[in-house]
């Protein structure tokens, strides 16, 4: 009987209408987290320099960064899925849902599906059915004998990239506070020497030194 409904359960997941479904749900959350950010300062799925850009717009009022950044990944991102056959969901989703289209509706003076939590799951999830509709719809409409291609290059270029974050964290960790600061860059010294990605130890180390010092 389980094995019945797991059969039942893959075959929904693999159809064409759960895909939007499904890019909603992550869509949901991901506003959501903006939310937080906006009203709590923390919570926001994303690099610490695109936030940044969101947070120029929030101090100052000025959202062309973010808002032309992010909102320019996602619709790559939403053309570029369909040929690779793989939705980035740090391009498009994170950065575009959690940042360019906040910012773009901050900038118009919409502030109401940011400040309030059920409203940003609400938008979230109505922005992700919408993406992930195009997507299929895209998919549908695409010449026969065009091969998904690419996806490794898409798959690994966060990873090429996120080496360099380290630096940054240590940086912004060291600008919170000097004891956050120095946890990480003890703790990406140590994942350094045992050959991890440095982004990791500086967060964990900024984390543990922050919660006994602060």
């Amino acid at each position: 009987m389980e094995n019945k409904k797991k059969d039942k359960l893959l075959l929904f997941l693999l159809k064409d209408l759960s895909f939007p479904l499904i890019v909603g749900i992550a869509c949901a959350a991901i506003f959501a987290g903006t939310h937080m950010y906006v009203i709590h300062h923390t919570g926001a799925f994303n690099e610490i320099f695109v936030v940044q850009m969101l947070d120029e717009g929030l101090n100052g009022g000025d959202y062309a960064a973010a808002a032309g950044f992010a909102t320019g990944f996602l619709l790559a991102r939403i053309l570029e899925g369909p040929l690779v056959g793989i939705l980035d969901i740090g391009g498009s989703l994170l950065t575009g849902v959690g940042i360019g289209i906040p910012a773009m509706m901050l900038a118009a003076g919409v502030e109401s599906p940011i400040n309030s939590f059920p409203l940003a799951l609400a938008t979230g999830l109505v922005i992700g059915l919408v993406i992930g509709a195009l997507i299929i719809i895209i998919r549908k409409i695409m010449p026969n004998g065009i091969a998904a291609g690419g996806t490794g290059i898409m798959m690994g270029a966060g990873n090429a990239t996120g080496r360099y974050l380290g630096p940054l964290i240590i940086l912004s960790a060291i600008q919170y506070s000097i004891p956050t600061g120095i946890g990480a860059f003890v703790g990406g010294a140590i994942f350094y020497k045992f050959e991890r990605p440095i982004a990791g130890g500086a967060i964990i180390g900024a984390m543990l030194a922050g919660g006994l010092f602060l």
